[in-house]
């Protein structure tokens, strides 16, 4: 069984930064796509960065580019969000999920392991 466990959320003033974790375990990751995801109150989940296990470049939605990085630890089974910049609109649940398929997708519906999500607040 996969399981997915976020850290590292929590509240930042903004133009702050904070470093998302999800640790990865249960499976061989390597041909599977992780992705993060956000979801603020009232709102849909929305995707914010996926990078494949086995490498390649990362995809990011156009409010995560040249803010956010997403990465992954092969060796510790560990996907980060490096997220710097923040604005109060980046706050949310984030959510990492694991899709067991080589493409790159930008749909949560297309994930299919999530993490219990973990809570960013960023105050203005």
């Amino acid at each position: 069984q996969v399981q997915l466990v976020e850290s590292g959320g929590g509240l930042v003033q903004a133009g702050g930064s904070l470093r998302l974790s999800c640790a990865a375990s249960g499976r061989t990751f390597s041909r599977y796509v992780m992705g993060w995801f956000r979801q603020a109150p009232g709102k849909e989940r929305e995707f914010v960065a996926a990078i494949r296990w086995s490498g390649g470049i990362p995809y990011y939605a156009d409010s995560a580019k040249g803010r956010f990085t997403i990465s992954r630890d092969n060796v510790k089974n560990t996907v980060y969000l490096q997220m710097n910049s923040l604005k109060p609109e980046d706050t949310a649940v984030y959510y990492c999920a694991a899709r067991t398929n080589t493409y790159v997708s930008a749909s949560s519906y297309d994930y299919n392991y999530w993490g219990q999500g973990t809570q960013v607040t960023v105050s203005s």
